[in-house]
């Protein structure tokens, strides 16, 4: 494993093997529930934008929820920080149903680890970003230079008014804000940075039926 930061070295610490145990007992208690399924239906409808067959990345594999779900695709990559996380997604969920040719399981941090440049045609995450690690302008360059041209960046991300976000001062006092401010400061500056790549048509939520380069969710 290359180095690690601190957001890294944060999700390694809590993400042990009773957790990872936990985790996937969660992950079949899951298992046919609503948010699975919409999540399961939107990276599946990614998947097809594409001519197949195409190489994507999972940033923050996990246990590999959703590697069943994902269609057309001759390679994965799942990268995590996690090694019992990992583990278990050498036999992800609903694997009987997982048709890829190719499955590599990399013990890395994403903000630290260097993949090729245009290695993929797909990069997605689900429930990592500004979650477990930040999402900012530096992890949307990082994201462009692995994509092929033509690829997609396809990630969820929890509303920033979410019952899981702390409601912390900085918080409160950005959010009162916020109604204030004009029109380009009001647009996420990593919003600003992707359209630069030329690849954002829009932000959508999951299950939107716009035909985006750039695919984002909220979920609360």
């Amino acid at each position: 494993m290359t180095s690690t930061s601190k957001w890294g070295a944060r999700a390694a610490e809590l993400y042990d093997g009773p957790y990872a145990d936990r985790y996937r007992d969660y992950d079949d208690r899951l298992r046919g529930g609503e948010l699975v399924t919409r999540f399961e239906r939107w990276l599946r409808s990614v998947c097809e934008r594409f001519t197949p067959p195409i190489d994507a990345l999972d940033l923050g594999c996990g246990t590999g929820r959703y590697f069943h779900a994902l269609r057309g695709v001759r390679r994965l990559v799942g990268i995590d920080v996690s090694p019992p996380m990992l583990k278990r997604a050498l036999t992800p969920v609903d694997g009987g149903s997982v048709a890829i040719e190719s499955v590599e399981l990399v013990h890395g941090d994403f903000l630290e680890h260097a993949f090729a440049p245009g290695e993929f045609h797909l990069v997605y995450s689900i429930g990592v970003l500004a979650e477990h690690s930040p999402f900012d302008e530096a992890v949307a360059s990082r994201v462009g230079t692995w994509l092929k041209p033509g690829g997609r960046f396809a990630f969820t991300a929890v509303h920033p008014l979410s019952f899981s976000v702390p409601k912390t001062m900085k918080r409160r006092i950005g959010a009162g804000l916020l109604p204030l401010a004009g029109g380009p400061l009001r647009r996420a500056p990593v919003v600003r940075l992707l359209e630069s790549f030329g690849q954002v048509g829009g932000v959508g939520q999951v299950g939107g039926g716009k035909d985006l380069r750039f695919l984002a969710g909220l979920h609360l």
